[in-house]
């Protein structure tokens, strides 16, 4: 049965990184390392057409599980159990699509770079995970597979080990992860000891017990707590506040596995918390710190991408602050517009890093300032820019318009002020396009964009393809439910709103960095500011709204001063008094040893004085 083989589609990805592994180990070394990509996107080909053919034939059927005891003793039961639904196999087709382009896009950027069996390897483990976490229908194996996760963008952030930035932001990036993977694991061993399955439509059934809704009602500060600890690890995947810096770092790896991690890997903790939905609903105040922090990442990063300089990370704070989007869905029971939110995200944020890696390929920079004036040459570029643009920002008739439209009309009476915080995104990260689309293809030729040509075949042909999927998304989003497109019941207040806020972020942008401010100028510009007030918030958002500075004055210093703390603790405390008593024991030893003369009377008259001192002792203990 073709159900009964879901279970092979996360093998590919593992079988394609031990197929890699001997070119990773430069075991052969006559073929060259292309050989290992292609063995990795065959096997990305097969898991595409595998998932294709099941998404075909479970199309418009009711979701399935299944599942296999994978350990067992005593009381403890591990079952791996899988969900077969449309959705997750539409996520898994989607994973496949991602992974093969930036598999074919790593072939041409990479081509130079003979550690590309060990970046087609780690691609794979990264697929593996992904795929598993779209069909796991169990927590346990979940966190696992997040774990997977963890490791893997620490080995693909550290990619080029040999410059020391690379090594601190692989680090910082799984140190940040594993924070929130802690409290997860709390809230994983806590709720298998309240429930008898941690399978997550078991966990729903539980949820929505009486019994367990009125144990939650007697303990709301333990509900919380779990509640919370539930919300941790997702926060820590999808780079929320205050554990969104990572995603920032990790630009330093290699841009293939970028588009990949800004696309579906902060999707995956999403869709973990989106899975998590049913029992987070128990704990209202865990839900409303989902919205807050939600909100606060949303607004925060928005306003943090449009005062960067760098490409890419300038795209990576517009994905925390979509993602933060996601969080505001979750905490108000909507999983089928978060779910809507991370399609259309994913697919344009992916094609923004497309394009924006081959304009990096041609002009060997990523910093904005060093480019300009690449308009005709690099057209299919320049298309793939706009269609990215476009989609992520809610303009009609793309993508993003349909999902945040679907927002407004379920907040528009209950909640308002969630439509103001997602028209304030948009027209942030509207501005910031504009801003990089102004930069990057407007205005005069700089040094380094001179002689810059259009990207080679290997890295073209996914960036036509992903233009082509992201103009089909308004077509797709209907396929699974995620919005209702019906332009005879479409909201024209809301319409024209939605679009307003869209448009205002492209015509400031184009305003202050198309129309030239200063004559002879060769980057349009404001004019110079006569005061410091603009200087300080451009370095406010430029360096992040100085958390990590807040980060190295508070936590960083409190557990440095506190290890230090407890290291004099140990060393003078506990080691000086083992250090002492081990210096009495030799001193006591060597002084007695000058006692012992062999002469028996001395020994009966010791004993005897020592027992008079007893009875003495204890006579006047008795008065």
């Amino acid at each position: 049965m073709i159900l009964e083989t879901a279970w092979l589609l996360p093998c590919y990805g593992l079988l394609g990184a031990g197929l890699t592994l001997p070119w990773s180990l430069r075991i052969v070394r006559r073929t060259g390392p292309r050989p290992a990509a292609y063995l990795n996107i065959l096997m990305t080909v097969l898991a595409l057409v595998h998932s294709c053919w099941l998404l075909t034939s479970i199309w418009g059927q009711p979701s399935q599980q299944f599942e296999f005891i994978w350990f067992q003793a005593f009381d403890l039961n591990l079952a791996c159990a899988f969900d077969i639904s449309t959705i997750s196999v539409g996520a898994a087709v989607m994973i496949a699509v991602m992974s093969l382009i930036s598999q074919v896009y790593g072939l041409g950027s990479l081509e130079t770079d003979w550690a590309i069996a060990r970046f087609c390897a780690l691609i794979g483990f990264f697929e593996a995970a992904i795929t598993g976490i779209a069909f796991s229908d169990s927590l346990f194996f979940s966190y696992a597979l997040l774990e997977m996760l963890t490791l893997s963008t620490y080995l693909l952030v550290g990619f080029w080990y040999a410059q020391p930035l690379v090594v601190t932001a692989a680090r910082d990036a799984f140190w940040t992860k594993r924070v929130g993977d802690l409290f997860l694991l709390m809230a994983v061993v806590t709720l298998s000891n309240l429930t008898d399955s941690l399978n997550f439509s078991d966990l729903k059934t539980w949820a929505d017990a009486p019994q367990t809704i009125a144990y939650f009602a007697e303990h709301q500060q333990f509900g919380t707590l779990l509640g919370l600890a539930l919300i941790a690890g997702p926060l820590g995947k999808c780079a929320q506040f205050p554990l969104h810096l990572w995603l920032d770092e990790a630009m330093e790896g290699p841009n293939p596995a970028s588009i990949l991690r800004n696309s579906v890997v902060v999707g995956a903790g999403a869709y973990v918390l989106i899975k998590f939905q049913p029992v987070l609903a128990l704990f209202p105040l865990a839900a409303e710190v989902s919205v807050v922090i939600g909100a606060i990442t949303a607004i925060g990063t928005s306003l943090v991408a449009i005062a960067q300089i760098d490409m890419k990370r300038a795209l990576s704070h517009s994905t925390s602050a979509y993602l933060g989007l996601v969080f505001i869905a979750v905490g108000m029971q909507q999983p089928d517009l978060a779910l809507g939110l991370l399609f259309s995200h994913g697919i344009s944020k992916a094609l923004l890093f497309l394009s924006s890696g081959a304009v990096m390929i041609s002009t060997m920079t990523q910093d904005l300032t060093e480019m300009g004036g690449i308009k005709t040459r690099m057209p299919a570029s320049l298309v793939g820019f706009i269609v990215g643009s476009l989609g992520l920002v809610a303009l009609i008739p793309f993508g993003g318009f349909w999902t945040l439209l679907r927002w407004e009309e379920t907040f528009w009476n209950s909640d308002p002020w969630l439509i103001a915080i997602a028209l304030l995104v948009n027209s942030i990260t509207a501005f910031g396009l504009m801003r990089m689309f102004a930069l990057v293809f407007l205005g005069p030729t700089q040094p380094k964009t001179r002689r810059a040509p259009e990207v080679a075949w290997p890295v073209a042909l996914p960036l036509v393809s992903l233009t082509i999927i992201t103009l089909l998304v308004p077509i797709l989003l209907p396929s699974w439910e995620f919005v209702d497109i019906d332009l005879d019941t479409v909201d024209i207040w809301g319409t024209v709103v939605l679009s307003a806020s869209g448009l205002l972020g492209f015509g400031l942008g184009a305003y202050i960095y198309i129309k030239p401010y200063e004559t002879g100028s060769s980057v349009p510009m404001l004019p110079k500011p006569t005061r410091q007030l603009w200087k300080a918030l451009q370095d406010l958002l430029a360096y992040d709204l100085y958390v990590q500075s807040i980060y190295k004055y508070t936590v960083v210093l409190i557990v440095g001063g506190g290890s230090k703390f407890l290291a004099w603790i140990d060393r003078y405390l506990v080691d000086g008094s083992v250090n002492f008593v081990g210096f009495a024991s030799i001193f006591s030893g060597e002084s007695l040893k000058y006692t012992v003369t062999g002469r028996l009377q001395q020994y009966v008259l010791t004993i005897m004085i020592g027992l008079i001192l007893i009875g003495f002792a204890a006579f006047y203990g008795l008065q």
